[in-house]
């Protein structure tokens, strides 16, 4: 039996043996050593209770140890041999680990589990939702579970700032007197029936919705920054983007003529992109006012489910596009929580039509990839619901459990937007190579791609790609069956929209595929 661990730094080879391949793991911030506690977990799993009385654990040396081992094993016993072997040193920056942490953590003690109880906006939400006071219930809570007694104090403050909170960000109301039920807090009633707070800075982001513009193009997209700002870094994608970021800016200021040491200083003020960042920050600044407690929380603008959104990227072109493919998991549950923040946060108040399409489009895009990730939240979001009972049993069995891609059709409809628009793209940027990639098969390659837009070329000098080329008026959909007729038309600069790609959908390739399966059939004047 073949596997990486649940932790990632283990593989289960034959049954009764665990062989880790370092002594390390990534957890999120930086790269560690493990903790007795963790190796402990892991080596526990060379042998199945009931069956095995013995198990074998093996773990690989360093390789800049095995090196030297070598090298002195060659050596032998001469000592003028062994004084000139040329040790190798651990590469710069690498945690390693030695025979020494081995031991350590083979005989050690497992660290103490320490209670890390958490008071979160949705926890105070839920019980809010219940008969009685929720205040006192989460008292009771916090008491008799198992915290240090220092903590009791610090966490029913944290439960009555949350509280000033939900009524300031109007969230919530105050009873008084209590309802029926005994309530002295309930919900307001232009929140959706699914609505929670899932990260600490949700109520933040509430607040900060009411000061975009709705009727702005870029209003789904500016939701989108808002609610990104709010969630954890993932940090391959941002370290990615600054790479990217920095590399543009040396070119540029190489051809602008800037000495080197003159860059190198200006390479540090290089980020990756902030959308909404001046706002973003104005409002944390205007709202930790009344809320002291948010500043707690690190506001983090990024733009990753945004940039996706405005290059029509699928996540197999964003894993490819910044080198992930060793990441695709922790990108994987960034999306995921990016979905689900925007599904349950956002109240409906403040969702469009665009809006609801990417949100759509995005749990699609998911659940594609790994449904698993979605199927068990939605049994614990809608427990009644048989189809999410279903999917969710399915995973628990093992089971093949994705559902077709076109079952969802207004998420299905973004997908082929986005397919269209990705192409329409790409031919702006001159890319056609990864024009040919996509549609060589149905004969348009690389050079029928640039023969077909140098005829446009001839006629207009620009090729619009900016938020109104994505949007609604360039795009012509007909639904014929399982085949369906597409034109994206394009965003000349003279307004004619004579100029555009027409294409078939296939809708049973669609789902054989999980994505929009394309089969361009002109490009030119309509």
């Amino acid at each position: 039996v073949c596997g990486t661990d649940t932790l990632g730094v283990g593989i289960n080879v034959p049954i009764r043996t665990v062989l880790f391949s370092g002594l390390t793991k990534y957890d999120g911030r930086r790269q560690r050593q493990l903790q007795v506690r963790e190796f402990a977990q892991i080596a526990g799993r060379a042998g199945r209770a009931g069956y095995d009385t013995v198990g074998h654990v093996v773990v690989l040396a360093p390789e800049h140890d095995i090196e030297n081992a070598k090298a002195i094993a060659k050596a032998g016993d001469d000592p003028k041999k062994l004084r000139k072997v040329q040790r190798k040193k651990a590469p710069e920056g690498h945690v390693s680990w030695n025979e020494a942490v081995f031991d350590k953590l083979v005989n050690g003690t497992p660290e103490p589990l320490v209670p890390r109880m958490q008071v979160t906006h949705a926890m105070v939400l839920d019980v809010a939702q219940r008969p009685g006071d929720a205040i006192a219930a989460l008292d009771r809570l916090i008491e008799e579970s198992v915290v240090r007694p220092e903590d009791v104090e610090r966490l029913q403050t944290r439960v009555r700032d949350i509280v000033e909170a939900l009524v300031a960000g109007g969230v919530v109301e105050r009873l008084d007197p209590p309802d029926a039920e005994g309530r002295t807090l309930v919900l307001t009633i232009d929140l959706q029936r699914d609505f929670a707070l899932n990260q600490p800075l949700s109520p933040f982001a509430i607040a900060t919705l009411e000061l975009l513009d709705v009727e702005s193009p870029e209003y789904h997209l500016d939701v989108v920054s808002v609610v990104e700002a709010t969630l954890e870094d993932p940090r391959p994608i941002i370290s990615a983007q600054v790479f990217r970021a920095r590399g543009e800016a040396v070119a540029q200021m190489k051809a602008d003529g800037i000495e080197y040491d003159e860059r190198m200083e200006l390479l540090d003020e290089v980020e990756h992109p902030k959308p909404l960042r001046d706002l973003l920050e104005a409002a944390y600044e205007t709202y930790t006012q009344g809320h002291p407690w948010v500043r707690d929380h690190e506001l983090r603008p990024k733009s990753v489910v945004r940039e996706m959104a405005e290059r029509a990227m699928t996540f197999s072109e964003l894993v490819s596009d910044y080198g992930l493919a060793r990441s695709e998991g922790m990108v994987l549950r960034y999306l995921s929580d990016a979905y689900k923040a925007l599904e349950r946060t956002v109240p409906a108040s403040a969702r469009t039509e665009e809006l609801t399409d990417l949100t759509a489009w995005l749990g699609e895009l998911v659940r594609q990839t790994d449904s698993s990730l979605l199927d068990e939240w939605e049994k614990l979001v809608n427990p009644a619901d048989p189809a999410s009972l279903d999917r969710a049993q399915a995973v628990a069995d093992g089971e093949e459990t994705i559902r077709p891609v076109t079952t969802n059709e207004r998420a299905f409809r973004v997908l082929v937007r986005n397919a269209m628009f990705r192409r329409v793209e790409l031919a702006a940027l001159g890319r056609w190579d990864a024009l040919g990639e996509m549609d060589g098969e149905d004969g348009w390659d690389a050079e029928a791609w640039r023969e077909a837009m140098a005829a446009y070329r001839e006629e207009y000098d620009h090729l619009g790609t900016g938020p109104s080329a994505r949007g609604p008026a360039f795009i012509d959909l007909q639904v014929q069956g399982r085949t369906w007729h597409v034109r994206q038309t394009f965003e000349d600069p003279e307004g004619h929209r004579d100029w555009g790609i027409s294409a078939t959908v296939d809708l049973d390739a669609s789902d054989a595929a999980g994505e929009a399966v394309l089969t361009v059939t002109s490009v030119g004047p309509a």
